[in-house]
C-alpha cells in the first residue's frame, strides 16, 4: 500500500466549498466517486478538516468522503458572542449531508472533539434521526471521567478564559503539541505552522473559550451517549495512539470495560493525532475494520 501523502494546505482549502447554516459560512470538502459508500470524516479541537490531509486520498479512491471544517473552525465562520455546542456541531453535519443530497447509511470516522460529535449521531442513530454504517474514533474523551485535559484547556475553561484565548500563540500551540504527539512523531515546523494559520484564521483564538465549553457538555450528554454505544448494533472500531496523555491506553482500558466485545487498536509510541502522526497505520486498520464490515455482508446475502 502507497504511503498517504501530504496536500498543502492552500491546496486543500482551493479544493472546498461553502454553504450557509443558520446563516454562518460553513466550508467543506467532498471527494470520490459518488456512487461509492459515503464516509464522514469530523475533525477535532482546536484544529480542522486539514487533519485529514494524509488520509484523503487513499480514501477518496474507495468511498465518497465528506468533511468541513466545524463551526467555529479553520475556514469556517467564527462567530463572536456564539454559544457553540457539540449538539450544534451535529447538527452542522446533517445539514451538509442534506446540502449534498446523501441520504445513505453514513460510515463515521472521527477525532477527539469530532468523537463527541459521531457519539451523538450514534445517539441520534437510536432515535432514528440518522442512519450510520459504523463510527471508527481516534484519541477523543469518550468518557469524562477519563479526560485529562491540557492546563491551557482548564485556563480557557475559567474566568481568564477570554484573556487565555486571546493570548494563545503558535508558540503556546507548539509547546502543547510536543506534549501530545508521540516522541517520534512529533510535527514539523512547516506543520506546525499550517495547524497556526487554521486556528488563527478570521480570530480564531477570540473564540477558543467558547468552543472549549464542550467540555462540560460531555459530562451533560455522557449518560445518554455511553447508553447509546452500548444499546447500538453500529460496528465501531476505536483506533488509538496508546501514548497520548490526553485520551490514549488509559481511556482505550475504559471503553473495554463500558462496551461490549470492544474492537481496538493500540498505536504504541503514538500520540494524540494519529491520521497526522501514523497515517499509514490508521488507514490500515481502518481499511481492516470496513474491509471485515464487506466479509459479514456478504455472508449474510449476496454481494
Amino acid at each position: 500500500m502507497t504511503a498517504p501523502s501530504a496536500i498543502a494546505l492552500d491546496a486543500w482549502r482551493d479544493q472546498g466549498r461553502s454553504f450557509n447554516v443558520a446563516g454562518h459560512a460553513i466550508h467543506y470538502w467532498t471527494a470520490g466517486d459518488t456512487a461509492a459508500e459515503p464516509l464522514l470524516l469530523i475533525h477535532g479541537f482546536p484544529t480542522a478538516s486539514w487533519d485529514w490531509q494524509r488520509l484523503w486520498q487513499p480514501l477518496t479512491a474507495r468511498y465518497r468522503v465528506i468533511a468541513c471544517d466545524m463551526l467555529g473552525f479553520g475556514y469556517s465562520a467564527k462567530p463572536r458572542g456564539h454559544a457553540y455546542s457539540l449538539i450544534e456541531q451535529a447538527d452542522v453535519q446533517q445539514a451538509l449531508l442534506a446540502h449534498l443530497g446523501e441520504t445513505r447509511a453514513l460510515h463515521v470516522l472521527a477525532h477527539d472533539y469530532g468523537d463527541s460529535v459521531a457519539q451523538e449521531l450514534i445517539a441520534r442513530h437510536q432515535e432514528g434521526r440518522i442512519r450510520l454504517a459504523s463510527c471508527v474514533f481516534l484519541n477523543g474523551g469518550l468518557f469524562p471521567e477519563t479526560h485529562r485535559p491540557l492546563p491551557v484547556q482548564k485556563l480557557l475553561l475559567g474566568p481568564l478564559g477570554p484573556l487565555v484565548g486571546r493570548l494563545f500563540s503558535r508558540r503556546r500551540l507548539a509547546a502543547g503539541f510536543a506534549r501530545i504527539f508521540g516522541p517520534h512523531s512529533q510535527p514539523s515546523e512547516t506543520e506546525l505552522d499550517d495547524f497556526w494559520r487554521l486556528i488563527a484564521h478570521d480570530h480564531g483564538p477570540a473564540v477558543m473559550h467558547r468552543l472549549i465549553r464542550y467540555i462540560p457538555e460531555r459530562r451533560q450528554q455522557r449518560e445518554r451517549w455511553v447508553a447509546a454505544m452500548q444499546a447500538t448494533d453500529v460496528p465501531m472500531r476505536v483506533i488509538d495512539g496508546a501514548f497520548d496523555p490526553i485520551s490514549g491506553a488509559h481511556m482505550v482500558a475504559r471503553y473495554r470495560e463500558l462496551i461490549g466485545a470492544a474492537d481496538t487498536v493500540l498505536l504504541d509510541g503514538i500520540g494524540h493525532y494519529p491520521q497526522c502522526e501514523a497515517p499509514q497505520l490508521v488507514l490500515e486498520h481502518y481499511l481492516h475494520f470496513r474491509q471485515r464490515l464487506e466479509r459479514r455482508a456478504c455472508n449474510a446475502g449476496p454481494c
